[in-house]
């Protein structure tokens, strides 16, 4: 499907400077010198359950922008309460079993986002920004898992 509606300009600005707790995050997990008084792993994975759930509200005020109760809001309400029970789960899991948790919840969301697009539930531009953002938080939580499978000074 074409977009028709170009991403505004504060959304892909929004969008992007949150990136910057992923990137942090991932380097953290290999450099936990850098911050000894906090668990490598911590600030990464709250960050990201932060995010997921965030992304989860989005939906939610979607389908309450509507201002209509039809199946696919209904959906909607539902697709917009998993992100949090995902992000919950995560965290409650050490970090090797975490990050991949999380990195499903981020897909998921990022397929949620553009069937909700297709239904004509969200605007056309949104894909364009959550597929890059989506691209750098798993890259992030990739390096961030690695660093649990193969950790620093061990």
């Amino acid at each position: 499907m074409p977009h028709t509606e170009p991403l505004p300009r504060l959304a892909a600005q929004l969008g992007y400077a949150g990136l910057i707790p992923f990137v942090i995050g991932a380097m953290l997990a290999w450099l936990p010198e850098l911050m000894p008084f906090v668990l490598p792993h911590w600030p990464l994975l709250a960050y990201g359950a932060v995010i997921l759930s965030f992304m989860g509200a989005i939906h939610w005020g979607l389908a309450m922008h509507s201002g209509q109760m039809t199946n696919g809001t209904r959906n909607q309400l539902l697709l917009s309460i998993v992100p949090s029970l995902i992000a919950w789960i995560a965290l409650a899991l050490p970090p090797i079993a975490g990050y991949p948790v999380l990195g499903m919840g981020f897909l998921l969301m990022l397929f949620g986002d553009v069937k909700a697009v297709a239904y004509g539930q969200a605007p056309d531009w949104y894909p364009g920004l959550r597929g890059p953002l989506t691209f750098v938080a798993l890259i992030s939580l990739a390096v961030a898992w690695a660093g649990t499978v193969f950790p620093t000074g061990g």
